[in-house]
């Protein structure tokens, strides 16, 4: 348990991990590890230096403590996460020549997708500085969605920054499903971060992010960062739209969580003040060290790494 409340808080669902390179049917061994894109990108604000806490339900099996475990370990405050009896949501990953992942998913039914509104508390949301959530929230059953969409209220009222990533997955639910989601919060929204071409095309029918950006202003949304893989970000902030380019490191091996490491270190560094544009500078180096390996926490940057090449390495925008 923390002593200060955290400034950056999430909600959602952190899945463990498995991990092969053989195919799921073929392999004899796997790694363990975590993922979870609510988990993920605290992770990267943290590592950036800001305060975060977790909101969520964990269930009672043995993989509870491994997850407290690395989530102390990181430092993420876990005041608001809550044991139940149910089981902790798991996954299987293979990387498929080509870049391509298969995914085996066990999360119907888990403890994290039981979480319910009686489970906030308020005064947590109330003292951070920024709430976050995702699609994948909203997504994963109806008590989800109704605690999102609580938190999102409390968050509101209080006001906090509220970020919104709407991580279209489609093994959870139908593009109509999604756009109703979307529109169900996106009022109470200030950072909005689809990532293109797949947010974009399930929500708005393009891949044009010019045209996202000005589709979510007509929505009232001040601030839409639009991720574009190895094309950098197209970022609208404070009334400046402007394109930030990749940061490519040397070697690229996974692009998992690239995208949560790009919006947690540009959140992390907007929140301290720093400029729009420093921070999708750093937000773009911290997503290009990010690729470097795969898996949620191995190549997640430090701030001294980020900040190490800001400082000293030309980086034209």
């Amino acid at each position: 348990m923390g002593e200060e409340m955290p400034d950056f808080i999430s909600i959602g669902e952190c899945m463990i991990e498995f991990f092969a390179e053989q195919p799921i049917g073929e392999a004899e061994s796997f790694t363990r590890s975590l993922a979870g894109d609510s988990l993920n990108i605290l992770v990267a604000a943290q590592r950036m230096g800001t305060s975060t806490g977790y909101i969520t339900r964990l269930g009672n099996d043995p993989f509870t403590e491994y997850l407290l475990n690395v989530w102390s370990a990181e430092g993420i405050n876990t005041d608001n996460v809550i044991i139940g009896e149910g089981f902790n949501a798991v996954h299987f990953v293979v990387e498929l020549p080509g870049g391509d992942r298969d995914f085996v998913y066990y999360r119907k039914g888990s403890e994290p997708s039981k979480i319910q509104p009686s489970d906030l508390d308020p005064l947590y949301i109330q003292n951070a500085k920024l709430f976050h959530f995702s699609g994948i929230s909203q997504a994963i059953s109806s008590s989800s969605y109704e605690t999102v969409k609580h938190a999102i209220e409390i968050a509101s009222d209080a006001k906090l920054q509220i970020s919104y990533d709407p991580n279209f997955r489609a093994q959870l639910w139908s593009p109509d499903d999604a756009r109703k989601a979307m529109m169900d919060v996106i009022e109470k929204v200030d950072f909005f971060l689809p990532s293109n071409p797949t947010d974009c095309q399930i929500l708005f029918g393009t891949d044009d992010p010019y045209k996202v950006i000005e589709a979510s202003n007509d929505l009232g949304v001040l601030n839409t960062i639009v991720t574009c893989g190895e094309s950098g970000a197209l970022i609208a902030v404070n009334g400046e739209t402007f394109h930030q380019p990749a940061y490519k490191p040397e070697l690229a091996v996974s692009s998992t969580g690239a995208g949560d490491a790009f919006s947690g270190a540009f959140l992390s560094s907007y929140l301290k003040g720093i400029s729009p544009k420093d921070s999708a500078k750093i937000a773009s180096i911290a997503s290009g060290l990010k690729v470097r390996g795969r898996g949620a926490l191995t190549t997640m940057p430090s701030q001294d790494d980020v900040m190490k090449i800001f400082k000293e390495t030309p980086f034209d925008v």
